[in-house]
């Protein structure tokens, strides 16, 4: 396979409490989140640019999606300085599990969460 633009081209974060996870995540990155149903599905959906052509991604809820701290992680953009958004994940409701780390002065810094579901997501920011 050759190599792409974008090593990822759609995340998703299972639910169980739509509304609660849509509050937390809402607060947190300081947005109103917009949602939708598909079927069977309730997803509500990160904020992205679209006429950036970016990554996106959203909650979900519905058969199959179960939160864990386990498994893969998804680094959400926490903006020019990941220490705003980080500030927030307690009064959001969520607990922070790492403190901002500097990856290395090249790459930036990252940050670790977790969200009323039971999740862990990870913060990236260059500063």
């Amino acid at each position: 396979m050759k190599k792409q633009k974008d090593a990822i081209v759609w995340a998703e974060i299972p639910v169980l409490n739509f509304d609660r996870a849509k509050e937390f995540y809402s607060k947190l990155l300081n947005y109103e989140m917009q949602d939708q149903s598909y079927g069977k599905f309730r997803m509500g959906f990160l904020p992205v640019d679209p006429n950036l052509k970016g990554v996106g991604g959203a909650i979900v809820q519905g058969e199959g999606y179960t939160p864990s701290s386990l498994g893969s992680k998804v680094y959400l953009n926490a903006g020019d300085d990941l220490k705003d958004v980080l500030a927030r994940v307690d009064i959001a409701g969520g607990r922070v599990i790492q403190a901002k780390t500097l990856i290395t002065g090249e790459i930036g810094y990252y940050a670790v969460f977790e969200d009323t579901e039971g999740n862990h997501v990870c913060l990236y920011s260059r500063k």
